[in-house]
């Protein structure tokens, strides 16, 4: 088959290396345990090129062309990915779809905060909590069980990013009692597919810096 075409964001500053999206990074990690081939397009998303605003006016990453049309937006691309390329399938149980999805808001709520008292640090904890709970009282190692699913791979990037961007903004880290998040976490790193679409730390520490700094 053709190799589908995607973009993506590049790295702040150095335009020819793949960036620090997660949503990029999700898509990617659904075409590669999918064993799709894909031709990526970076995108400098500071100086967007005149074709891409062309296929996405709101200038949004990720981008790909399925069917001869450009789709936007991760939740949308992933979806007809699954029912295109049903093999193999990483199609979420719907019971288990909105586990670990309130992670990354409580994630960007404390990393931006300004006020220590606020309880950002404590509602982004009790959302791992969440996570822990469901991960201890499940077979795992996965979200759904022994097989990895799409809620996996839109989680990853974005424990990816907690650990970096807390770690170097914050001096934060997972709490060590949270055994089940930190076991899970290290299994999604640890994946061919994640080592092969994710971003240098430096470029996801950058990819924040406007944001903390505000």
């Amino acid at each position: 088959m053709a190799a589908l075409e995607i973009c993506v964001k590049a790295a702040d500053g150095a335009p020819d290396v793949l960036g620090d999206c997660p949503f990029s990074q999700r898509v990617l990690l659904t075409l590669e345990e999918k064993k799709l081939p894909y031709k990526i397009h970076l995108i400098n998303v500071s100086d967007k090129p005149q074709w891409f605003l062309d296929i996405s006016p709101e200038g949004k990453v990720p981008v790909i062309k399925l069917d001869g049309k450009w789709v936007v937006d991760s939740d949308v691309i992933v979806g007809i990915i699954e029912e295109k390329y049903p093999e193999p399938s990483l199609k979420t149980p719907p019971e288990f779809t909105s586990v670990g999805s309130k992670i990354f808001g409580a994630f960007v709520t404390f990393l931006t905060s300004k006020d220590p008292n606020a309880g950002s640090d404590k509602a982004l904890v009790n959302e791992l909590e969440t996570l822990e709970n469901h991960l201890k009282s499940h077979p795992g190692p996965f979200v759904a069980g022994e097989k990895l699913t799409g809620a996996d791979l839109s989680l990853a990037p974005k424990l990816y990013h907690l650990e970096i961007a807390l770690g170097h903004y914050k001096k934060w880290s997972v709490p060590e009692s949270l055994t089940h998040v930190r076991s899970y976490a290290n299994a999604l790193f640890s994946r061919e597919s994640f080592e092969k679409t994710k971003a240098r730390k430096e470029f996801v520490v950058a990819g924040w810096a406007s944001k903390v700094n505000k």
